[in-house]
């Protein structure tokens, strides 16, 4: 089995904290469309120069064509020409860690798999954790390598 690093990663990187990330998540979640599960979610991206992309869920009546906050806002960074994500706060219910789904976690992977995960807890307080521990056997470029 794989040996997993500190599940509370530093936040030394940046100005913006992880409670303001979540905060800028929450803002998002309100614009979130999702009349199927009635379960919005929103996603804040924390780009390497302190910029902040939000995102949130998107359903629709054919459920494999839903999108998810998460790679809703990677894809707004790549259409707006931008990269470097460092972390990302998702949210869902009030004070419940809102774990990504494994189609997320692969796609954040692809742009930064050092990525820090910031997730709400209870009485208004975070929780950090890296993408790695969430995802320890990826998908690669490396399997699709011609030998």
């Amino acid at each position: 089995m794989k040996k997993t690093e500190d599940k509370s990663p530093k936040w030394a990187f940046s100005a913006i904290s992880p409670l303001r990330l979540l905060k800028e998540a929450r803002e998002a979640q309100y614009y979130s469309y999702s009349p199927y599960s009635h379960f919005p979610v929103g996603a804040a991206l924390l780009l390497g120069n302190n910029e902040v992309i939000k995102g949130c869920n998107v359903e629709n009546a054919s459920y494999g064509m839903a999108l998810c906050a998460e790679r809703n806002v990677i894809a707004q960074m790549v259409a707006l020409g931008k990269k470097d994500p460092q972390a990302i706060a998702i949210v869902g219910k009030i004070g419940t860690p809102c774990y990504p789904c494994g189609a997320c976690l692969q796609v954040m992977w692809e742009f930064n798999p050092d990525m820090i995960l910031v997730f709400e807890k209870e009485n208004n307080k975070a929780e950090t954790m890296l993408l790695r521990n969430l995802l320890p056997y990826p998908f690669s470029r490396e399997g699709m390598k011609d030998e």
